[in-house]
């Protein structure tokens, strides 16, 4: 399946701006590690297409903020994504790695997508208070609970993409937290899932 067929429900110009995107991850990816470079050669269907499929599970708000971006997935997908459908919505990305953060910032610049990139660690940054919370391949369900109840609107919702271990995790950070969540099956992996998650509390 070739990307214009799995991105046929964005606009042109959304379309140009992912372009863009994977242009200049190409040319970053070959100075600094954004991705793995195994990857590059299904970067449409591994990275985008895994992003996206966020946006579609809360595709209305006003913060959202991305824990540890990275190469930007998802948090870039997702504010290219927010500049056609979501307007009013406005996406944080937090990264410790000053050189991952200037290709960040570079990736908003060059598709006129308007970003706002925090280079500290996540654990240093104020709270946000954000609506959605998301994070890609960070660190493990527990951890990412610790995060979340720092940066996100006590009504707010979590969304975070994990592995094949997920059951694992989850049954783990049950242990120290109480929340609700859902399991949504990954469309890039039969074996993924996306955990949306809200009502974090720590257990006492």
């Amino acid at each position: 399946m070739s990307k214009n067929d799995i991105f046929n429900d964005v606009s042109r110009e959304t379309f140009e701006r992912l372009e863009t995107y994977v242009d200049l991850l190409v040319r970053w990816n070959s100075k600094i590690n954004l991705v793995s470079k195994t990857t590059i050669p299904q970067v449409w269907e591994r990275h985008l297409t895994d992003s996206a499929q966020l946006f579609s599970l809360s595709s209305t708000f006003t913060s959202w903020v991305d824990m540890g971006s990275g190469g930007g997935f998802p948090g870039l997908v997702i504010a290219i994504y927010a500049a056609e459908f979501c307007s009013e919505g406005h996406v944080t990305l937090i990264e410790s790695d000053q050189r991952k953060c200037a290709f960040l910032r570079t990736v908003g610049r060059e598709t006129g997508v308007d970003v706002t990139v925090i280079s500290e660690r996540i654990e240093s940054v104020p709270p946000q208070n954000a609506d959605v919370i998301s994070a890609r391949a960070l660190t493990s369900l527990d951890g990412l609970l610790e995060f979340s109840v720092r940066h996100m609107d006590p009504n707010g919702t979590a969304l975070f993409l994990k592995g094949a271990r997920w059951n694992l995790e989850l049954e783990e950070a049950k242990r120290l937290w109480r929340f609700r969540y859902e399991a949504h099956q990954s469309k890039t992996d039969p074996e993924a899932v996306i955990l949306e998650v809200g009502g974090i509390e720590r257990v006492q």
